[in-house]
């Protein structure tokens, strides 16, 4: 893909109306509407599918295939671990014994269990699982540089929000925590395409977005008026550099926010009744995602509940395998249930994919310190949605989940599974970076077709 874009480029006169278009040739750092329109018109994001949205699990950290999605009750108890694997709603496909609510909806779920990229290391992981591409080393001198945008803001840019006034990409409760939890961002695209941040626990009496709330003895009129009034000081030659472009894209967008009622309503979790918010669990996770089904029962389109720490090597700091599992499971099993469960009773499971993954898995044989290590040949991805071919397991590891057996699955094929069920055609979608040079949003990877019919 990267060398026929070159080619073309090169030779100016053969490049066709479509391919200026794909290279976003009209405008650097990113397309303008008119490019968005062109590109839907070609069938690089598809009109029917505008309604769609997802809403991804974030285990920073990664959690380990064997307490999760892929137990190996039949190996060795070092390698099995301290669970048991249970029977689901699917012959002969067994979870872990801490994800009983989820083994009872596995008819409504799809797992992958052979993803991998081969890498041990948080930072190149986290980049590669959240964009599609391969991060910096986490000893490199821009480990906290992100190359490529993260697929929440690519859905942003090209999608924007299923209801006007909402924001397109929300993280919630906040996108911190775990371990080089850092590429959630829009890299090149700007700054209008990177995530509304909650930064407020959804679980905590008094719930409260600080974002959408106005200062005291400040009205809308006048922050109106002091906006109005910043734009006709600026006479710096904004429009060249991409900081300050940056800055105005967010200081519009949060004005939206603030003056939408809509929005606000939106974040009103309180306007749940109390059996609905106990289904998804009295914990940060459940309530994350209770808040993320109303995000996109209002018209966002991509929503991360970001549930961290999965970083369990049982040395100083870190939890033991048994620890951090009993902790963090177990809520992840009820968040997960309950908003597919809600979802499918609101009719919102055709059109919303909910994802679960982190960076990589965990080493197959326990440590010393009764951990896991990190382990990026062979882990599990969680996908679930209505519309999708669900009810089963799609790849094959080795008894002891070291590696894959039958049907690798690349981060880029995972990104690009997503991607299709927003209705973009990653491939055909090629955007311009911060050196003006034209790169493809994905150049390699393949939706699991297993999914779609």
């Amino acid at each position: 893909m990267k060398k026929q874009i070159s080619q073309e480029l090169t030779n100016c006169e053969g490049v066709s109306r479509r391919n200026f278009v794909q290279a976003g040739l009209l405008g650097a750092g990113g397309l303008g509407l008119a490019d968005l329109l062109k590109l839907k018109a070609e069938g690089a994001i598809h009109p029917k599918q505008q309604d769609t949205s997802v809403i991804l699990f974030w285990l920073s950290g990664g959690p380990g295939h064997m307490e999760t999605w892929d137990p190996k009750s039949e190996a060795p108890a070092d390698y099995r671990g301290p669970f048991q694997s249970i029977a689901t709603s699917l012959d002969g496909v067994q979870f872990s014994e801490l994800m009983p609510e989820q083994a009872k909806l596995a008819e409504h779920l799809a797992v992958l269990r052979t993803v991998n990229h081969g890498s041990g290391d948080h930072t190149k992981g986290n980049h590669w699982m959240l964009t599609g591409f391969e991060g910096p080393a986490f000893n490199a001198p821009d480990n906290r540089v992100q190359r490529r945008p993260s697929m929440g803001s690519a859905a942003s840019f090209l999608r924007g929000a299923n209801q006007a006034g909402m924001p397109s990409y929300v993280g919630v409760p906040h996108l911190r925590g775990g371990t080089d939890n850092l590429f959630h961002y829009s890299s090149y695209i700007g700054g209008g395409s990177n995530p509304f941040i909650v930064n407020s626990d959804p679980n905590t009496n008094g719930f409260n977005v600080k974002n959408l709330t106005l200062a005291k003895n400040l009205t809308l009129d006048r922050l109106n008026n002091r906006r109005e009034l910043l734009g006709s000081l600026d006479v710096l030659p904004r429009d060249h550099e991409k900081s300050f472009r940056d800055l105005d894209e967010h200081q519009q967008k949060a004005f939206e926010l603030l003056a939408s009622k809509g929005v606000r309503s939106a974040f009103d979790i309180t306007a749940e009744p109390d059996f609905l918010r106990d289904s998804y669990g009295r914990h940060t996770f459940g309530q994350s995602a209770l808040l993320a089904r109303r995000l996109i029962e209002h018209g966002a389109t991509f929503v991360t509940v970001n549930c961290v720490p999965w970083d369990h090597h049982g040395s100083a700091g870190r939890y033991k395998t048994e620890e951090g599992a009993r902790k963090l499971i177990p809520p992840l099993d009820a968040a997960i249930a309950g908003l597919v469960r809600d979802l499918m009773d609101r009719g919102l499971y055709e059109k919303t994919l909910v994802v679960a993954m982190g960076e990589f898995g965990r080493t197959p044989r326990i440590n010393k310190h009764a951990g896991r290590d990190h382990w990026g040949r062979v882990f599990s991805v969680l996908m679930g949605c209505g519309g999708l071919n669900m009810g089963q397991v799609v790849g094959r590891s080795s008894s002891r989940g070291e590696d894959v057996v039958e049907r690798p699955i690349g981060p880029q094929d995972v990104a690009a599974t997503i991607y299709r069920h927003l209705g973009i055609d990653p491939q055909r979608v090629i955007l311009r970076d911060r050196l003006d040079r034209p790169m493809p949003l994905l150049d390699t990877g393949e939706a699991v077709s297993e999914l779609f019919g």
